[in-house]
């Protein structure tokens, strides 16, 4: 019996919920489980947990590797069959809908009492794939404990879908299974809850299932995340540290383009999986996948405080780090942070004023005097403005990027200041040093430097990182110039080129 041939694969006919909610592709599935070790296949006592089931693709795909292993062991294909889906496969849906969709995926039967049903005596129609209405619970400040959703947003009437995604609605994760021992925990989670916020502003919630399930402590644990964590995202930063600590995490398989896994879906930054190993501690093995690129690197996570994920870009960081540029000095300590003036982005124009430079659409126009803060001694400067998202709408880092171009930049003069939507690279006593420096920004070669700290369209000051500070800006600078001076090998330089666009 072939559990796999028999059912229809409704999977790959499915329409993501969302790009937060993304259903995962069968073929995709299939690499995934591919990394766990082949012989977990033969073991008639293994358990196997989704803590986000939304097709059950994962569980059926385990079971289906399951029934082929354990031919030899359980000769009988109806109590083979049983003994996998009721001993060995664990599923926690994620809404009302999916639980119904992966109970057809596993068992054949959204109702595992149904005459449909492959599996039989079961105490319930539910099988092991179950799925309770859960509540958020609300703090003083009217946000959910556990998974950080607004009241504002998700306090709603029964019949209404709540988000409240039961395996991170605990501190307790064991007690979901009446303490059940998994080995191979897997999933893709659910992303992010829309905070209510200014724009797409969001809640990251995938990082909350990957916690709980090393609560767990299972042999392996792989799951498909955004990649948004390698550098950034809201609120990741203690978790971004702990991952880049955790000797553990054996492998990450990253793509640039999430299109390249999940067709149709958007995510910015890209998507990875990744095989945690409780046996291992050591280096982790980094697949870059980039169209029909694969590049395989043996690396150590915590080598800085974001994950570089271009290996190739790696190396050539770590040469010019070796040059020791005024003593490693880079531009994240010098560029402004956010807000340099103190004014928002939604700070509305006045008819007078200081000269103030707003969004592009709106252009210098004038902000209130007692409204505009200048703790940094700013203002009387010539200033360099970059905007805070200089490659909005690019999502796929697989394709070369610009950021920064004569049209999205300004010099502004002294007297002039400028609202959050702006940062200020850099400020200086003449024009000419503002000049210079915009020229050293508009290399390719820095713009590549600036690219390894970046994943999403926001840019500030952190993700300077590994672009050097030369302090004195005295002259024009272009890529020739850099090459030579930091020694960029040919070969090097024509990567550089391929991944940045002209200004």
């Amino acid at each position: 019996m072939n559990l796999k041939n028999e059912n229809p694969d409704i999977v790959n006919f499915l329409a993501n919920l969302s790009n937060d909610e993304v259903f995962t592709p069968s073929k995709f599935a299939i690499n995934i489980l591919d990394q766990l070790p082949s012989h977990i296949w033969s073991n008639p006592d293994i358990k196997i947990l989704d803590p986000s089931c939304k097709t059950g693709i994962f569980l059926r795909e385990a079971a289906s590797r399951l029934n082929r292993g354990l031919k030899s062991k359980i000769k009988d294909d109806k109590k083979r069959i049983n003994h996998i889906l009721k001993n060995q496969i664990f599923g926690i849906a994620v809404t009302e809908l999916t639980s119904l969709i992966s109970r057809r995926s596993v068992y054949y039967s959204r109702d595992t009492n149904s005459k449909f049903s492959v599996v039989k005596k079961f105490n319930n129609g539910n099988g092991n794939i179950i799925y309770n209405d859960i509540q958020h619970v609300w703090n003083i400040k009217n946000r959910c404990e556990y998974c950080g959703a607004t009241k504002t947003q998700y306090s709603r009437d029964e019949d209404l879908e709540k988000y409240a995604y039961e395996f991170i609605h605990t501190n307790n994760p064991h007690e979901l299974f009446d303490n059940m021992k998994f080995d191979v925990i897997i999933g893709n989670p659910p992303y992010q809850l829309s905070d209510g916020g200014h724009s797409r502003s969001a809640t990251t919630i995938y990082h909350l299932f990957i916690e709980n399930a090393k609560k767990l402590n299972p042999k392996y644990i792989t799951m498909v995340t955004p990649s948004r964590w390698f550098v950034g995202g809201k609120g990741l930063d203690g978790f971004r540290k702990d991952m880049l600590s955790d000797t553990r995490i054996k492998k990450i398989v990253d793509f640039e383009s999430s299109s390249d896994v999940f067709p149709g879906a958007d995510i910015a930054g890209g998507v990875n999986y990744f095989l945690w190993d409780r046996d291992h501690s050591g280096k982790c093995e980094i697949v870059n996948m980039r169209k029909d690129q694969e590049i395989t690197t043996l690396r150590s996570l915590n080598e800085y405080d974001i994950l570089i994920r271009d290996s190739r870009a790696l190396q050539i960081i770590k040469n010019i780090k070796k040059l020791n540029i005024n003593n490693g000095k880079t531009l994240s300590l010098s560029i402004s942070p956010s807000k340099p003036f103190g004014l928002r982005t939604n700070y509305l124009p006045k008819n007078s004023g200081i000269p103030c430079w707003f969004i592009q659409k709106i252009g210098k126009k004038f902000a209130k005097l007692s409204d505009v803060s200048d703790t940094q001694n700013l203002i009387k400067k010539w200033k360099l403005l970059l905007p805070r998202a200089p490659i909005a709408g690019q999502t796929d880092f697989s394709k070369p990027v610009r950021f920064y171009y004569d049209g999205n930049v300004q010099i502004a003069k002294p007297g002039e200041c400028c609202t959050e939507s702006w940062i200020v690279a850099g400020a200086f006593s003449t024009e000419k040093e503002a000049l210079n420096y915009k020229s050293y920004l508009f290399t390719k070669t820095v713009r590549f430097l600036l690219l390894q700290a970046v994943i999403s369209q926001d840019v500030t000051r952190r993700n300077f990182m590994f672009v050097p500070d030369l302090i004195n800006y005295d002259r024009n600078y272009d890529d020739k110039f850099l090459v030579k001076k930091w020694n960029i090998s040919e070969k090097d330089w024509k990567y550089i080129d391929s991944r940045i666009t002209a200004s």
